[in-house]
């Protein structure tokens, strides 16, 4: 096996610690505030899904912050060490201002080791989504990708990765800012199930409702129907759920009816995105269609005005 760079990884891509636990991959661990104290998204190897979301349907609120300096530095520090370029692969600058905070970090790292040699990723993606480019990239590393090959993968990579989730209670997105309290009221009384994606900027984005879980389960395995990629037979589908694996063991048995090919990949939503969604959430992620050609005629004028890609 001819690995050729090494990968910085973070915890919001809630994949199992088994899958990242390998050499030359190294976990930043996004910390977290409960009503216990502090904790670190250590991908649930010191505490289990299922007490992190049991807590929160017990009125606990948890808080997120951004990755420290101090961590970051040991990241970048490791890099140094080991000898090989290494490529870090960042939660949505959409959804945390880590990337940005990192990469003005590396900078000034630089200033102290200028041999330093990392590379920085905006995925442009969460949970489970992060999750998938972060597996697949696992897999071209061990195919021998450099760097600058890596960097290059997974800034085109990002857009084919289509996603949609589905939560089942609005009132942890209402904390966040993320839809209006009456929203939430009238949701919860008609038993609306939001269901969500991720923009091609990173960005949360309200996708459709579904009236109820079964209702809205179906609409995952439909969307999938929809959009999967027809380039990728047999392809990898990664199914996360927030301490819900019954209903994620449907959505499985949906899409195995359809395509007994699939290969799945199931893993839980971790504390920092299970924070502002809840418990309940389910969600499907896979290879599909180019994510940019959903952006608006409108959107696309105005990135044709700022001089961004397509």
């Amino acid at each position: 096996m001819d690995i050729k760079c090494n990968l910085i990884i973070d915890s919001c891509c809630d994949l199992p610690y088994e899958v990242v636990d390998r050499d030359g991959v190294y976990l930043l661990k996004f910390p977290y505030i409960d009503d216990e104290g502090e904790h670190l998204d250590d991908l649930y190897r010191s505490r289990s899904a299922h007490d992190f979301y049991e807590s929160m349907r017990n009125g606990s609120e948890p808080r997120t912050a951004q990755i420290p300096m101090p961590a970051l530095r040991e990241a970048f520090e490791w890099a140094h060490e080991q000898g090989k370029p290494a490529v870090y692969l960042s939660f949505s600058s959409g959804l945390s201002g880590t990337f940005d905070t990192a990469c003005v970090f590396l900078d000034q790292v630089k200033q102290e080791i200028p041999d330093l040699d990392v590379r920085m990723v905006d995925t442009k993606l969460a949970s489970i989504a992060e999750a998938f480019l972060v597996y697949e990239a696992l897999r071209q590393r061990e195919k021998g990708l450099t760097a600058d090959e890596m960097v290059a993968w997974a800034e085109e990579a990002r857009y084919f990765v289509d996603r949609q989730f589905m939560v089942d209670d609005l009132e942890a997105l209402r904390r966040g800012g993320r839809i209006p309290s009456s929203v939430a009221y009238a949701g919860s009384k008609l038993d609306v199930k939001p269901l969500l994606g991720i923009d091609a900027d990173g960005k949360l984005a309200l996708t459709g409702v579904a009236r109820g879980r079964k209702k809205g389960i179906r609409a995952l395995h439909e969307y999938y129907m929809k959009r999967r990629s027809s380039d990728a037979p047999g392809q990898n589908v990664v199914i996360g759920n927030a301490d819900c694996p019954k209903d994620a063991e449907r959505l499985m048995g949906l899409l195995s009816k359809e395509d007994d090919s699939i290969m799945f990949l199931e893993t839980s939503i971790g504390p920092v995105i299970g924070s502002h969604v809840g418990p309940g959430m389910i969600a499907i992620v896979f290879w599909g269609q180019d994510c940019r050609a959903d952006i608006s005629m409108a959107d696309r004028i105005a990135n044709k005005v700022r001089g961004k890609k397509q």
